[in-house]
């Protein structure tokens, strides 16, 4: 099979790849079994890689690699800019913090001494998406290389340039990128310790059947519809500024984004006429220029099915957009509904609604097959009192949903399981061994 990736914004066609045949895909996997029974043994080594090659090659190449990400999938060139910069944060963490989550942790018993060790498992496979192409594979692989596993990738089509320069910045026998079709995942599933997968609920679902045939641990990371609820109490001003960058990151297209406006009907003209005149504001346009905000939809396919999902939204009620449609390019959208829309919109589409009260805004926000992560608005102690009745793996008070290395990412119901980052993404690919030594 050939793939071929395209420029969202212009169409113009940048690189052809051919599928790796078996042969080569299992030489990549004998090589990273025999690497990886090394790499195990010694996390000082492990360190000074992050350190000394990991970093300074993501610093050296981050120009190039932001420009190859903008062309790919159409990042605005400062988003891609961004997204590497928090890449090289993440490593200077894990470097400084990591190590510790990964040290034996002393149990107090009978026993002359027992402990709990984190061994690593051998080799995870990431099956990454376009969205963030390097962060997703970041989170994923820092942590799980960290604790001594090696690294298989198998990313999305549309970023295969991007995934194999991941691999080059790496520069490891202990990483590598391969590029199979979807159809071939099974065969990857069975030769490998752990997966983890960000991508749809149907790919998740897909993969732990496959991994659960051969009892493989799995780390899913999933959709979302998160809710953006707004208190009475809330500053109209901040929350409706923070409103447009928690919709349109990355163009509309991240699960964590804000997808549902859930706001107190005291306050709900004020916020919609807000978020509206910036909505109008937002800079269209070509992704590489360094003045746009919103760029294209990663595909054409994936333009279709956003404005489909407008139609449907306009017989549900009030639909604006600001801006035209051109190419991939899906303009500022706002939809003012009663109803109940259940689907994930992976676009600058935002979906307006209006409470009396908090059990209202908690039924509202939670009346939804996923639960990713949530943003309340507010005064904080009020806020903080409906945070328990939320059903959701992540939620923010004043604050725009985000992932962040010293907190674990993930989600509940339709949106996942198992964590990234911090301390429990770390021993996420591990063998928590108990050790139990009697006198």
């Amino acid at each position: 099979m050939r793939i071929t990736t395209v420029n969202p914004y212009s169409q113009e066609k940048l690189g052809e790849y051919e599928e790796y045949d078996d042969n080569r895909l299992n030489g990549i996997l004998s090589g990273l079994k025999e690497a990886q029974r090394e790499w195990e043994k010694d996390i000082d080594r492990r360190i000074d890689y992050f350190r000394s090659v990991l970093k300074p090659n993501l610093s050296k190449r981050r120009n190039e690699l932001a420009k190859l990400i903008t062309e790919e999938m159409g990042k605005p060139i400062t988003q891609s800019l961004s997204e590497i910069d928090k890449c090289i944060k993440l490593v200077d963490y894990a470097i400084n913090d990591y190590p510790h989550y990964l040290e034996p942790q002393t149990i107090k018993t009978e026993g002359k001494k027992t402990y709990v060790r984190f061994d690593s498992l051998g080799t995870v496979l990431l099956i990454m998406p376009w969205n963030f192409p390097l962060w997703q594979v970041m989170r994923g692989a820092v942590p799980a290389m960290l604790a001594g596993n090696a690294i298989v990738l198998k990313h999305a089509s549309i970023v295969t340039g991007t995934s194999l320069m991941i691999e080059e910045i790496f520069s490891s026998e202990l990483f590598r990128s391969v590029i199979v079709s979807g159809s071939r995942v099974g065969k990857l599933i069975q030769k490998v310790e752990g997966v983890s997968l960000t991508g749809s609920s149907g790919a998740g679902k897909s993969v732990a059947q496959e991994a659960g045939k051969h009892l493989k641990k799995v780390v899913l990371e999933l959709g979302g519809s998160d809710p953006f609820i707004v208190l009475k109490s809330a500053n109209v001003h901040e929350a409706s500024e923070n409103a447009v960058f928690a919709r349109m990151q990355n163009n509309g297209q991240s699960c964590i984004a804000s997808k549902r406006f859930i706001v107190h009907e005291d306050i709900f003209e004020e916020f919609a006429d807000e978020i509206a005149g910036k909505f109008a504001n937002v800079k269209v346009g070509d992704p590489l220029d360094k003045s746009t905000f919103l760029g294209p939809l990663s595909s054409m396919d994936q333009t279709k099915t956003v404005r489909s999902q407008i139609e449907n939204l306009s017989g549900m009620g009030k639909v604006s957009s600001f801006g035209q449609y051109s190419g991939g390019i899906v303009p500022p959208t706002i939809a003012h509904i009663s109803g109940k829309f259940e689907e994930e919109v992976f676009g600058p589409v935002a979906i307006l609604t209006r409470f009396r009260t908090d059990q209202e805004a908690i039924a509202l926000a939670n009346d939804t097959p996923f639960g990713l992560g949530a943003s309340i608005w507010g005064h904080s102690d009020e806020a903080e009192r409906i945070v328990p009745e939320i059903e959701a793996g992540m939620v923010f008070v004043n604050k725009i949903v985000t992932s962040d290395p010293r907190v674990p990412f993930g989600g509940v119901k339709q949106s996942g399981i198992g964590r990234e980052l911090s301390k429990f993404g770390t021993r996420e690919f591990t063998n928590i061994k108990t050790v139990w030594i009697d006198h």
